[in-house]
């Protein structure tokens, strides 16, 4: 089978092209709720872990921490086998992936959002308090829309990120692009050819978002 005479057969891939299409869809529908549930639960986050109030930073640190230092890979597994224990609901593969890969995008996120806030000169704090503003219209409209362009291409990144986290799904057997190559691989015996088609189909897709990304930091770059 292997070896340097391998002959690829790629069209007993490309014969199942509306299995890998199904699976790209799974892959698409699970990215767009992990990554808005993900960025937009970080930015709610980030911004309580730089409260004044003892009691609503600490909480915000603690659900960091937790969901920081444990693989994303074991949230999915948990939430799949475990947490059905414990709640009176079915989980099915589809919401752990969406719980795992979402809870992770929002700690990592949060301290994304929470070190651009960190980033602005304290005399934009000052200047917005001399003129009347409290803490949340200062956060609001001055701090955040300023930020939040230094913060785009670490939070792309991160949207980046979460699309790749998406094969983690196939362990819970959710229907993503690699659980349905694994599908073709299984019953076709070419797992070289099906695992490659998937490499390139994710290589297709991320490359000119890496490159925009790019180009994104070198016109901050320079309008900073």
């Amino acid at each position: 089978m292997g070896g340097i005479g391998y002959e690829w057969d790629f069209a007993s891939v490309f014969a199942y092209w509306d299995v890998l299409l199904a699976g790209l869809e799974g892959t698409l529908s699970l990215f767009a709720v992990c990554v808005v549930l993900g960025l937009g639960g970080g930015l709610v986050v980030g911004t309580l872990r730089y409260a004044r109030n003892r009691a609503i930073r600490l909480p915000a640190s603690a659900f960091v921490e937790v969901f920081r230092n444990i693989p994303v890979l074991v949230q999915i597994i948990w939430f799949y086998f475990a947490f059905p224990i414990i709640v009176p609901f079915e989980v099915s593969p589809y919401m752990a992936a969406v719980l795992g890969i979402s809870l992770n995008t929002m700690a990592f996120s949060a301290e994304i959002f929470r070190g651009g806030i960190q980033s602005m000169e304290p005399g934009q704090w000052e200047a917005a308090k001399a003129i009347g503003m409290t803490y949340n219209q200062t956060l609001r409209r001055v701090i955040l829309p300023q930020a939040i362009k230094r913060m785009l291409p670490a939070l792309t990144n991160r949207g980046i990120e979460v699309f790749k986290m998406s094969t983690l799904a196939s362990i819970v057997a959710y229907v993503e692009t690699l659980q349905q190559a694994k599908l073709i691989a299984s019953l076709e015996y070419n797992p070289i050819e099906s695992y490659t088609v998937v490499a390139l189909l994710f290589f297709v897709i991320l490359y000119p978002i890496v490159q925009a990304t790019y180009a994104l930091e070198r016109r901050f770059g320079k309008s900073d």
